[in-house]
């Protein structure tokens, strides 16, 4: 303890307080000062980048992106195919199209009756499409089903057999093939 007591330095408090006011918190705000500018540099520059890109936003009513390859959009019905075997009922993850059939007893056959899909449900997780047996289901790429009433996306076999205009064959609407965001790269 005797060894250690005399190789230390014996300062007084108010040098003590002189060595934290004056050399100590300089070096402190002066770091700080410092690395703040850093980070503001950098989000500067980060933000300079994305100055010359494209706007990703389009006018949607006149402009339109295509959608993507394996798109899920509303479900096309094809009730000639169908053979009301009701597997898309079955691998529904909420039991949504209604199938109504009736059996002819004379060929011992179901006949499709009604087939329904009510949208404002639907998850459009594409289960029924996949797992039917005949492809009387397929999907499309119409995805603007919103309307004013929620009983206007129930739709039976003949809204669901319409079949929606391509965006791409809309001559009152202009295409945009890719995003922006693809076309910086």
């Amino acid at each position: 303890p005797i060894a250690t007591r005399w190789t230390l330095p014996r300062l007084r408090m108010d040098q003590l307080l002189n060595l934290g006011w004056k050399f100590l918190l300089p070096i402190s705000l002066g770091n700080l000062l410092l690395t703040t500018s850093f980070q503001l540099f950098s989000l500067f520059m980060i933000t300079l980048s994305h100055a010359n890109r494209l706007p990703v936003t389009i006018q949607y009513p006149y402009e339109k992106l295509i959608t993507a390859e394996r798109f899920r959009g509303r479900i096309h019905f094809e009730f000639d195919k169908c053979i009301a075997c009701e597997v898309c009922v079955r691998v529904c993850p909420i039991d949504l199209p209604v199938v109504d059939w009736k059996l002819e007893t004379d060929i011992r056959k179901k006949r499709l009756l009604n087939y329904s899909i009510d949208f404002g449900i639907c998850i459009f997780c594409g289960n029924c499409v996949e797992y039917c047996p005949t492809n009387c289901l397929s999907m499309t790429e119409e995805y603007e089903l919103s309307t004013y009433d929620r009983h206007e996306l129930n739709y039976n076999q003949i809204a669901l057999g319409r079949l929606p205009i391509s965006v791409i064959d809309d001559y009152t609407i202009r295409t945009i093939l890719n995003s922006p965001q693809i076309k910086n790269k």
